[in-house]
């Protein structure tokens, strides 16, 4: 009995031992404030605020060339990016039938001129009677208007003439400006009908040196776009290269996808190069503010709540006198928006409420607080994710 006692009694001593250095191996693994959180100080420097939207190039003028008249393409003098000048013949097309319409008129105006000669015969002839009063007054009339019919008649075909003389001429396509042909939708041997609608033969783009980019903005983005704007673009033809545009045009037209409203934005591009090609997929930034010397606050400090924010946080301290006239408070901003960071005080994290303007998705810009350049705000926090062999394992919580 004695031996049980006393082994009881060293059983409990030593699990007194182990909870007591379990304790402390507890309290001493837990990091402290700076340990656990990550911190990075505010800065002074530039900030712009970006809107972005895909796009297409496309030339400032593109001229679909079609046709006036029917007929099968007989000759084709262009191609795919030929360069061409205004009134450069690009294509003719079959004239045989036109042709044999001039001829057809060519009989008929000589007809009504044979009719035209017999009925101012006619006339002069009963004007002679009427005189001698061989004729009545109705006669002569007759004779009149007869001959006049013929006049007209003559002119009916003369304006024919001259008709089917123009849709000859239209089977001569030729360029109305200079330029260079991107589409050619044609080929020799192949009919073109003009009967409702003019077919398109010869797409000419007059000037790629000059081009802009038709982008579609949500109507959120459209408010703070400005005409003379400047714009940012990528290709995916040119990955490593950035071009630059400014904003041409702001167009009414909403066009509305699945109650998405957006706006088409023009951005004029100069292309001295010309290697910027129609169709291209543009990829554009457009720069709706800018701030120089502003106080920058890392998003990562905006976003940063703590994981126990009732046991972690302290109540925000206000600045003392000393402070304030040490630190100057950010300007603030109409329309400003309102945001909190969180500052290190000895080992708790107090709360900063600030005024923020503008942010280019990194940085934001502080209008209003008690914070200044050089003060460090908690960016992130560092949890034990495990314990292992050999020490405590961190895992870094990103925000």
């Amino acid at each position: 009995m004695k031996r049980t006692a006393k082994t009881t009694l060293w059983l409990l001593v030593v699990l007194s031992i182990a909870f007591a250095g379990y304790l402390a191996y507890r309290r001493l693994s837990v990091p402290s404030a700076a340990e656990r959180y990550r911190t990075q100080p505010l800065s002074r420097g530039t900030v712009a605020q970006t809107v972005s939207a895909n796009g297409t190039l496309n030339p400032v003028t593109l001229v679909s060339v079609g046709t006036q008249v029917s007929g099968t393409v007989r000759k084709l003098y262009v191609d795919f990016n030929s360069r061409v000048k205004q009134g450069q013949v690009l294509l003719e097309l079959d004239d045989a039938l036109l042709r044999a319409q001039i001829a057809q008129d060519e009989a008929n105006i000589k007809n009504a001129e044979a009719s035209v000669d017999l009925t101012r015969a006619n006339e002069q002839r009963t004007r002679d009677l009427f005189t001698q009063e061989y004729v009545s007054r109705q006669d002569l009339d007759q004779a009149v208007q007869a001959r006049k019919s013929a006049e007209a008649q003559l002119e009916l075909a003369r304006a024919q003439r001259r008709k089917d003389q123009v849709n000859l001429s239209y089977t001569v396509i030729r360029s109305p400006v200079a330029g260079v042909v991107v589409d050619r939708v044609v080929d020799v041997g192949q009919t073109v009908a003009a009967s409702f609608q003019t077919p398109t033969l010869i797409k000419i783009a007059q000037d790629l040196s000059k081009m802009q980019i038709d982008t579609s903005f949500a109507e959120a983005d459209v408010g703070s776009i400005k005409v003379g704007q400047t714009a940012r673009f990528t290709v995916d033809a040119f990955p490593t290269r950035s071009f630059r545009g400014a904003v041409k045009e702001i167009r009414l037209n909403p066009t509305t996808v699945q109650n998405v409203v957006t706006y088409d934005v023009v951005v004029s591009v100069s292309n001295p190069e010309e290697i910027l090609l129609p169709g291209m997929t543009a990829y554009v930034s457009i720069v709706v503010a800018r701030r120089a010397d502003a106080l920058l606050v890392p998003n990562a400090a905006l976003r940063f709540r703590p994981a126990q924010a009732g046991a972690a946080a302290a109540p925000p301290r206000q600045p003392s006198a000393a402070e304030q006239g040490q630190r100057p408070a950010g300007r603030k901003r109409e329309g400003g928006a309102a945001g909190t960071v969180y500052r290190l005080v000895g080992d708790k994290l107090e709360p900063v409420p600030v005024t923020v303007g503008i942010t280019d998705g990194r940085n934001t810009e502080v209008t209003g607080g008690p914070l200044a350049a050089g003060d460090a705000v908690v960016v992130g926090e560092n949890l034990p994710a495990e314990e292992g062999v050999g020490g405590r394992t961190m895992r870094l919580r990103i925000f």
